[in-house]
């Protein structure tokens, strides 16, 4: 009587488990679907900005406004042709089909401050979410643990690298996210040497990447995770 109550005791914590482990995949794979456009984001306004379809007010590298191709135009209508040097250009690299004319260094200073903001959100309950499952896993008995721990270990390691250090005093190191300011100031002071040229893409490219590799890597092992889980209750 005793081993049946056993058996059917340890059948409920399976099952709900099970629910639990369930609940847990969907706001794992809403966390890495918001990670993953951030971190897109944060790429696109990178390369905006550094190939010029965002000019940048190199006179002030301190101030975040910025000029684009329409506005130059734009300023060129209200002016005289005597108090300027010539006209504006009609179309240029500012000028990027299928974005507005209006999309200047301000406004994607605060895309970019919003998007740090929620993309260092979203990691942190990436992480959160992926140790929550692994007690689930631990406490249910459903095997998978190896892959569930190297995913969430791969998720903390993550959690370290987009945390924007520079802006912490005292520390040397930066993280995958860069403030407008930091981006405008290298950007204006890019390099024109080898090395520099190759740490000022390491920094914004290199960097991003590997994060993008790291978060790849522990989705690829949650999903090994729940096929374990699956043969070892021989669902599948």
């Amino acid at each position: 009587m005793n081993e049946n109550q056993g058996r059917q005791s340890s059948m409920v914590e399976t099952t709900d488990c099970l629910e639990a482990v369930g609940v847990l995949r969907r706001w794992k794979n809403l966390m890495f679907t918001i990670i993953l456009l951030c971190l897109l984001l944060l790429q696109a306004s990178f390369w905006l900005v550094n190939v010029g379809y965002v000019r940048v007010d190199e006179a002030s590298p301190g101030d975040s406004a910025a000029v684009t191709t329409g506005d130059a135009d734009a300023a060129a209508e209200t002016t005289t042709s005597d108090e300027t040097q010539g006209e504006a250009p009609t179309s240029g690299p500012g000028l990027l089909p299928g974005l507005p004319n209006g999309l200047t260094f301000d406004l994607l200073a605060r895309i970019v401050q919003f998007v740090n903001g929620l993309l260092i959100l979203a990691v942190m309950l990436y992480s959160l979410t992926l140790l929550i499952s692994l007690m689930a896993s631990l406490i249910g008995r459903l095997g998978g643990i190896s892959h569930v721990c190297r995913a969430f270990f791969l998720s903390l390691i993550m959690v370290v690298l987009i945390v924007p250090w520079q802006k912490l005093s005292g520390f040397a190191i930066v993280g995958v996210t860069y403030t407008p300011d930091e981006l405008l100031r290298c950007v204006t002071s890019k390099s024109d040497d080898v090395f520099g040229i190759g740490l000022y893409y390491l920094r914004f490219c290199g960097y991003w990447l590997f994060v993008l590799l790291l978060l790849f890597m522990s989705q690829l092992r949650t999903a090994r995770w729940t096929n374990s889980i699956l043969r070892r209750l021989e669902i599948i």
